[in-house]
């Protein structure tokens, strides 16, 4: 029963998903406008079906869909959006490009495992890593030409240091950028990749704000860490600068225009990605929701917030980049969100951090995927 549910709503979810593909913005700067705040309308999650047969009678917490899902068994979450069960933190999660796979990346285990609907995780690679301060493995991307070599592209705190490594299936994992500083704090970071197939790794800012180091910058290189070409140094990875606590980079495949989030000082913030120092934010949160990764496709960015539970959408003009308006979403369904991909199908893709400083249940933590933000919902400016 539980997986002709779980087969049809995957179906249908297919059916209103969006394509889309991830690319990364052209090299040279980019108009901004003050951002917007006002009315406007963004979907919401499609509602399940009515031919698709219901689950157990409805108890706990909300779900996407209007109602109620049923209280999740240990690693066996009745919830039809939820892929996979029982991971430790979520870090990272790059979508392979069937669409119905991903690669997630733990965070506190340097484990990178493959899951998929109704199939058991299945170990690809482990990371040595040390997750104090923030860090571990909380970035993970696919190669550009992934189709032909099959590589993968992680960011991980080692003891030596913050570090960029290639993954390649059973083989032990090889650096490809070394010698960001670590520190007490500071030490995630997440990866993008551009559309000349050029690496963006945001860094966090885990040794002090030194203009010369490569901590709290977005950094652009080529698969063997060298400074990728077109960047406003040539000699310099740096692309931007001015990050302290990024938790995701994301772009927007229509327009171009690529986001990363940011944990600084008394507020968390969205910036527009230009070379460059990085200007005022595009939006800030002063009540510091825990912003995370991100996914950008047609006219919205969505943002998790690890401390609110919840994902932040904003609806942005195409041609401007400026906001109209603003939704959140899943606010106290699944707890804390962090890691956030855009499928080739516009289906987005999530995971959960409940087991590092949330309030887990027997099936965290969860990778969960659901329908893209569509038109025609109620805004909340």
């Amino acid at each position: 029963m539980r997986g002709r549910v779980r087969r049809a709503l995957a179906a249908a979810l297919l059916a209103v998903g969006l394509a889309g593909c991830a690319t990364f913005p052209d090299n040279g700067p980019r108009e901004w406008q003050e951002q917007i705040e006002g009315e406007g309308e963004l979907g919401g999650i499609p509602r399940v079906p009515e031919s698709v047969e219901p689950t157990a009678p409805p108890t706990g917490e909300p779900s996407p869909q209007g109602g109620t899902p049923p209280e999740p068994e240990p690693c066996d979450d009745p919830d039809p959006a939820v892929i996979a069960t029982c991971l430790d933190p979520v870090g990272a999660i790059a979508v392979l490009p069937d669409g119905v796979t991903a690669l997630v990346a733990e965070r506190l285990t340097g484990r990178v495992l493959r899951v998929a609907r109704d199939v058991e995780p299945e170990l690809v690679a482990t990371v040595a890593v040390d997750a104090s301060g923030g860090g571990g493995l909380t970035g993970l991307v696919l190669s550009p030409s992934y189709a032909e070599d099959r590589l993968l592209y992680a960011y991980a705190t080692t003891p030596e240091d913050n570090r960029v490594v290639r993954i390649a299936e059973g083989e032990p994992p090889k650096p490809v950028l070394t010698g960001i500083p670590r520190g007490p704090v500071n030490n995630g970071g997440a990866l993008g990749v551009d559309v000349d197939g050029s690496l963006l790794v945001a860094t966090g800012d885990a040794g002090g704000a030194d203009p010369a180091s490569l901590a709290g910058k977005l950094l652009r290189v080529d698969a063997f860490g060298r400074p990728a070409g077109g960047n406003p140094d040539a000699a310099s990875p740096v692309l931007s600068s001015g990050l302290v606590a990024p938790g995701g980079v994301c772009v927007n495949a229509a327009t171009t225009a690529a986001w990363v989030t940011d944990r600084r000082g008394g507020q968390d913030v969205l910036h527009l990605v230009t070379p460059g120092p990085l200007g005022p934010a595009a939006w800030s949160w002063p009540e510091r929701p825990g912003v995370a990764g991100c996914v950008a496709q047609q006219d919205i960015v969505a943002v998790t917030q690890s401390g609110a539970g919840a994902l932040f959408v904003l609806r942005t003009d195409p041609l401007t980049a400026a906001f109209t308006a603003t939704e959140i979403q899943l606010a106290g369904v699944y707890g804390r969100l962090a890691a956030a991909s855009l499928g080739p199908d516009g289906l987005i893709w999530l995971g959960t951090v409940n087991k590092d400083g949330g309030a887990p249940v027997s099936s965290d933590d969860r990778v969960l995927v659901l329908p893209p933000v569509a038109s025609g919902g109620q805004s909340r400016a």
